[in-house]
């Protein structure tokens, strides 16, 4: 149920959730099925990546097309009906160390005995122009997800690492021809793995070139580049972003919690970071496989996680399903 900042002040929760996409409903989920006290602070309906997509048709039990959103508040949703409270607030800074750790958002402050860390990785700083107008509308940040919307089009791929290059080949079972753009010289990735993209025909690889601006109004149309001084644009009908920078958005933590090269931050097998009682799921660990089950299924060990941290046993209860 939603509840006011006010009214969430006054409790100290079992968990609080930070996010209300798929990782943090399913968290919730499970943690209000098993009793425990679960509050859900998030930025407002429709914030969150997986909420703008959209169309999702891959997710499991759910037949034909569904949007991001009405997925996302469909598990928000359940989780209330178990029990889950939520609370829309923009989340500015943690205390994680203390044994009742603190939440500080804009309206309110919140207290809780663990935390569960579910703000995904949309904090790449400022976006290209129209890229958020268009996400969902031929903008997207997984090729897994929505290749099979743009079956037989030319696709834009943008970045310079391995997940770049990976999700290009992975379009070209579908797409007619990828144009990809390294905003660097080179690609940044094995030998073998650059040697697959010159030897696809489907791909065209632009190096030292940036993207200007998404074109488009309903749905892509194309972008305008820059290579070498010079601006141009191409037609296309999709846009798959992968600019390093896509950064989780875990600004709110400060340096508490230990992080890996990339900036995500680590967890044990439990979704459990640095800190006992602090845990994390989806985009914020920096998982390749960026999928909104992956997220989901990161929630529910989380979940048990949470529940084993708080009853202090060493073995997750057998019963939970």
């Amino acid at each position: 149920m939603n509840i006011e900042p006010m009214d969430a002040m006054n409790e100290v929760y079992d968990v609080i959730i930070i996010g209300a996409g798929p990782g943090g409903s399913t968290a919730a989920i499970y943690a209000a099925r098993a009793g425990l006290k679960t509050l859900v602070v998030h930025r407002g309906p429709g914030t969150g990546s997986s909420a703008l997509a959209d169309r999702i048709a891959n997710y499991p039990g759910i037949e034909g097309e569904i949007s991001g959103r009405e997925l996302t508040e469909r598990m928000n949703s359940q989780a209330a009906f178990f029990g889950a409270s939520f609370v829309q607030d923009v989340v500015g800074m943690t205390d994680l160390q203390d044994e009742i750790k603190s939440v500080s958002g804009n309206q309110g402050y919140y207290r809780g005995r663990s935390v569960v860390i579910a703000t995904g990785a949309m904090g790449r700083g400022a976006p290209l122009p129209g890229e958020e107008r268009l996400v969902g509308q031929g903008v997207s940040y997984c090729a897994v997800c929505d290749a099979p919307f743009f079956r037989d089009e030319e696709v834009v791929v943008a970045g310079n690492n391995a997940e770049a290059v990976e999700e290009a080949l992975f379009l070209t079972r579908v797409v007619s021809r990828v144009h990809l753009l390294s905003q660097t010289a080179e690609l940044r990735v094995p030998e073998e793995e650059l040697e697959g993209v010159r030897e696809n025909p489907k791909i065209g690889l632009y190096p030292s070139t940036r993207i200007l601006e998404i074109l488009g109004d309903d749905g892509v149309t194309g972008v305008r580049v820059r290579h070498s001084g010079t601006e141009s644009i191409l037609p296309v009908k999709g846009v798959f972003l992968y600019l390093q920078g896509r950064l989780p958005i875990t600004n709110f933590v400060g340096d508490q919690l230990e992080r890996n090269e990339g900036g995500c931050l680590r967890v044990d097998s439990m979704m459990q970071t640095s800190i006992p009682g602090v845990f994390a799921v989806g985009d914020v660990l920096c998982n390749h496989v960026k999928q909104v089950v992956v997220a989901a299924a990161d929630g529910a060990i989380a979940a048990q996680g949470v529940e084993r941290f708080l009853t202090g046993r060493e073995q997750v209860r057998p019963d939970w399903h």
